[in-house]
């Protein structure tokens, strides 16, 4: 059973450089070291009224040394009751017993597990779930006004279920939810089945593509289901509220659109299904999560006044969701590529050209302080809009020196070579030197370039073609 768990698991790398210590300096937790876990199963049952969460999950790993004890990621307002391990054959494996403190389950076992063994542990927990104080506001498991939501960048995911919060360790994930009627659940991945039995429904779905625990989500809300495909392969839909339903038809009315462009611009699109849910109640920003985006109801005018919003949030389903990344400081690989998603919609849609776009916002930029460093702008600004926009403007910086063709194609074998995995700056770097390389492009004008934009502060002049 375990064995064939990890025979299904994409086998590409997760990063090329190595843990960089043993805390994550940007979110200041420390690291769960010396295992993998390969997938989960979680099995909750949540009631919307009371807020009250319970469940079992089960969590498949193999260890990279040998094991005396671990820790998982979990917060204090879940508590754990009980945790069994089942080895694989030929290994037993015991809890002898386990505590949670400072955000940390903490196993120790009977006996060290031996390096490269194969086990599982089942953890039984309950509590009432709550976002995550952070220095980026509360971010998690989050009740809302009839149901709930998750949204956990960058370290929410222990609000509801124990797990290795860090974003280069991606796992499967089958999700199962028990909640109350009429609710409906929609979560990351194809739906496998849904059975009703008295005053509750329990939905199962199966995510078919390695996640980073930052993007697995559970909506909760009374939804209806809205079809916003044009035809093709990939089903798009929306989940919103009945009362929005004529207004969100009409916002997400290019919602196919996007997906036909960044498919011929970026490569397949990388999962089996996308939706979008509309929340009853508002939020300050959509939400990104693997396979779906999480929008507020104030962002369903009917107007298409958050257009680029629902362009930005798709292109991150190539860019951070099958693209992820190794490390936090590496974010502009994720927001970068996705603010200059936007910039090549309104090119497609409306004809303004995605110069236009950068221009506008360098000059926008150059007003602003020139003190951030967006390869590595630390934890405080990580979430700056001038790493958004820069990250762009550096994206913009190499279509402009390889040429719209010769970048195309650069980006879509980039893309390509990353799904499902994990990608660094020097992955981008590597496909961008090989396509100058054709071009005869000096090496070193693209180092000059990558310094320029990612590693020095000020802002290097506006991005012009090559004479």
């Amino acid at each position: 059973m375990l064995g064939n768990i990890f025979h299904t698991m994409n086998n590409r790398r997760l990063r090329s450089t190595p843990i960089p210590g043993t805390r994550d300096d940007y979110t200041g937790i420390d690291f769960n070291l010396g295992f993998h876990v390969r997938s989960y199963h979680l099995d909750i049952n949540y009631r919307v009224g009371p807020n009250n969460l319970s469940g079992i999950a089960t969590l498949h790993l193999d260890n990279w040394k040998p094991l005396a004890s671990m820790t998982l990621d979990l917060a204090p307002s879940m508590r754990v009751t009980r945790i069994t391990a089942q080895g694989s054959a030929g290994h037993t494996v015991k809890v002898a017993r386990f505590r949670q403190s400072g955000g940390k389950l903490r196993i120790t076992f009977a006996q060290e597990i031996p390096v490269d063994s194969e086990f599982s542990l089942a953890i039984r927990y309950a509590g009432t779930p709550r976002p995550i104080r952070s220095p980026w506001g509360d971010i998690g498991w989050e009740e809302l006004e009839n149901g709930a939501l998750v949204a956990s960048q960058p370290i929410g995911a222990p609000s509801w279920f124990p797990c290795d919060d860090t974003p280069d360790e991606k796992a499967l994930y089958e999700i199962v939810v028990t909640t109350d009627n009429p609710h409906v659940v929609a979560v990351n991945g194809s739906l496998v089945s849904k059975k009703t039995a008295g005053s509750c429904t329990t939905w199962h779905y199966r995510v078919g593509h390695p996640m980073a625990s930052y993007l697995a989500t559970v909506q909760i809300g009374e939804y209806i289901q809205l079809g916003l495909s044009a035809p093709g392969d990939i089903p798009v839909r929306a989940w919103v509220p009945a009362e929005l339903r004529e207004s969100a038809r009409e916002e997400f009315a290019d919602q196919a659109r996007m997906l036909a462009l960044y498919t011929e611009l970026f490569g397949p699109y990388p999962f089996n299904s996308y939706s979008v849910i509309v929340t009853e109640d508002e939020l300050e920003i959509p939400l990104e999560a693997q396979g779906l985006s999480v929008f507020g109801s104030n962002h369903i005018q009917g107007d298409r006044t958050w257009e680029r919003l629902i362009a930005h949030e798709l292109s991150h389903q190539w860019f951070g969701n099958s693209l992820g990344l190794a490390q936090w400081n590496d974010i502009w690989l994720n927001e970068g590529f996705a603010c200059y998603s936007e910039w090549l919609w309104f090119e497609h849609s409306a004809g303004r050209p995605a110069d236009d776009s950068a221009r506008e916002h360098y000059d926008e930029l150059a007003a602003e302080p020139q003190d951030l460093i967006i390869s590595d702008p630390g934890p405080r600004d990580m979430f700056d809009d001038r790493v958004y926009k820069r990250g762009a403007l550096t994206v913009h910086a190499l279509r402009v020196l390889l040429g719209d063709a010769p970048f195309f194609r650069m980006l879509r074998r980039y893309v390509a070579a990353g799904a499902h995995s994990v990608v660094e700056p020097v992955d981008l770097k590597r496909e961008v030197l090989l396509e100058a390389a054709t071009l005869e492009i000096p090496e070193q004008e693209v180092k000059d370039l990558w310094r320029a934009w990612l590693h020095q502060p000020e802002l290097p002049r506006f991005p012009e073609p090559r004479g």
